[in-house]
């Protein structure tokens, strides 16, 4: 697949997600809640397509990497051994004048010094532009110095020269203080200490808690894993960039169990399978970059972490975490539950607790990646020549061209895999011959039906929502040759298949 040159603003995404049904602010109809997000008829599937190539991947095609489903509510207990009540904290900031909260490590502050004044401008992190408008119209931006500093390195004592990120006065800014990011809520009908539970952060813990009986009963020799999909619940401080960070999404997690003193090799190896998937699926090597984490940003317990990361709109943002996180979990887990969590190998006769390699992806990450990905405005010639990709500043395309919205998700992850569209809805046999096709091929794939509207306008309705192949069954399938059209989504070629070759074609076509 070719690389997409065209890049999408969040605006334009932002809508087009709404107006065809990928994605919709949850409980809309009341103002929604900041951070949740509803997935609509398209979006839904393509999560689904999403999630099932990651679980073939990791649970189908191997035989080292079993599953796991555990419950979104545990035992407290879980979550004190992890250090998740204790630790799992971020730092948070207020504006006095606007309300607004921010996460303080993602603030930066542009710091304006001149002989007269000396301020600084807080932005979020990657919205740097914004707040240079902002100076300019404040300032004598012209003269003195510019240094940009993260919030958390300014002194307390200079938060008085801050101005906020959503205001033009200074000294709005409280100071930093610690905000848990868990859920809390109540097991039971009396909300009381003993009742106190937690919605997880992580799918990560269910699995740590469960491998003494997942070992047990499938009796993996090390290497092995343990995968899960599920959803988690972080109290973000401050939600934003769409679906890009929310309070509720899903996780695509495994935990791959290893000799102690392999850590760096199955780092290594993890890492290169994560980005060969992410190709796979459809991004471009081009726009992912690997954020190899320094030894002192790395968590207590890590001995390596590298961040599989996309380029988005609003900037370099990470997909996935690929983290050897030692034996720290099944350690504490253990030593919390007096359960034992070692592994015996059979071959040295070596008693060990395995070490862990991390592989934790968001799945809404990843299907707003691929949105972005995919999205393409083209303008195609009416009558032959080269397709011209769209200019974003001009009103029209240019004469002798028409524009067309385009989705090129790879075919495996696309939501609808082919429409079925007969050529006119007034002619019985064709639309019963539709309807047959429809029925047979939609046991296997997700598949659309549409029959309203000029053929050449249905096709663009099927591109604008990333659909492959367009199927299209006229009069000389009835009359003559038995034989459908088939239309390619990126090309826009045309061939002639018979209809008892279409599920042959469209399966080598479409199963990545």
């Amino acid at each position: 697949m070719e690389k997409n040159k065209y890049k999408v603003s969040m605006e334009t995404l932002v809508s087009l997600c709404k107006r065809k049904g990928f994605i919709f602010q949850t409980s809309e109809i009341y103002g929604g809640i900041n951070g949740f997000w509803d997935y609509g008829p398209l979006g839904v599937e393509l999560k689904r397509n999403i999630k099932a190539y990651w679980w073939k991947s990791m649970t189908q095609i191997r035989n080292d990497i079993v599953g796991l489903d555990s419950s979104i509510v545990m035992h407290p207990k879980v979550w004190e051994a992890s250090g998740h009540i204790g630790n799992f904290k971020d730092p948070m900031v207020d504006c006095k004048e606007t309300k607004n909260r921010y996460r303080a490590d993602q603030l930066f502050v542009f710091k304006h010094s001149n002989e007269n004044e000396s301020l600084m401008f807080a932005y979020n992190e990657g919205e740097s532009a914004s707040v240079l408008k902002k100076i300019d119209k404040l300032t004598d931006s012209k003269s003195g110095e510019f240094k940009s500093i993260p919030l958390l390195d300014i002194d307390t004592n200079e938060y008085f020269k801050i101005v906020a990120p959503d205001t033009n006065n200074p000294g709005s800014l409280t100071e930093p203080r610690a905000f848990n990011l868990m859920f809390k809520t109540f097991i039971g009908p009396i909300e009381e200490n003993s009742n106190i539970a937690y919605l997880r952060p992580e799918t990560a813990q269910g699995i740590f808690a469960q491998f003494g009986n997942v070992q047990s009963t499938i009796r993996n020799k090390i290497p092995f894993g343990i995968a899960q999909i599920g959803n988690a619940f972080r109290n973000e401080i401050n939600p934003r960039n769409y679906t890009f960070r929310s309070r509720e999404f899903e996780q695509m997690e495994l935990e791959y169990f290893i000799k102690p003193n392999t850590d760096n090799e199955m780092h290594e190896y993890w890492v290169s399978e994560r980005l060969n998937w992410y190709e796979k699926i459809g991004i471009h090597s081009e726009n992912l970059h690997l954020d190899q984490h320094k030894e002192d940003a790395l968590a207590h317990y890590a001995s390596a972490c590298t961040d599989i990361m996309y380029e988005f709109p609003f900037g370099i943002q990470e997909l996935e975490g690929i983290a050897a996180r030692g034996n720290y979990d099944l350690k504490q887990h253990q030593n919390e539950s007096g359960k034992k969590l070692d592994y015996l190998d059979e071959q040295t006769n070596e008693k060990y607790i395995p070490h862990v390699i991390e592989p934790s992806a968001g799945v809404d990450r990843i299907a707003l990646a691929l949105l972005c990905e995919a999205y393409k405005e083209e303008w195609i010639p009416k009558n032959g020549g080269d397709v011209l990709i769209a200019d974003k500043d001009a009103k029209r395309p240019p004469e002798g061209y028409e524009s067309r919205v385009v989705l090129s998700f790879a075919s495996c992850i696309a939501p609808y895999k082919a429409a079925i569209l007969p050529l006119v809805k007034n002619k019985e046999e064709i639309v019963n011959k539709a309807k047959e096709i429809f029925k047979h091929l939609s046991m296997r794939w997700k598949c659309f039906y549409d029959q309203n509207g000029a053929i050449g306008r249905r096709y663009r309705r099927q591109d604008e929502i990333g659909t492959p192949f367009c199927i299209t069954i006229d009069f000389e399938t009835i009359e003559e040759d038995d034989c459908v059209t088939v239309r390619e989504r990126d090309s826009m070629n045309q061939i002639r298949i018979s209809i008892c070759e279409l599920e042959s074609f469209l399966f080598n076509n479409i199963e990545c």
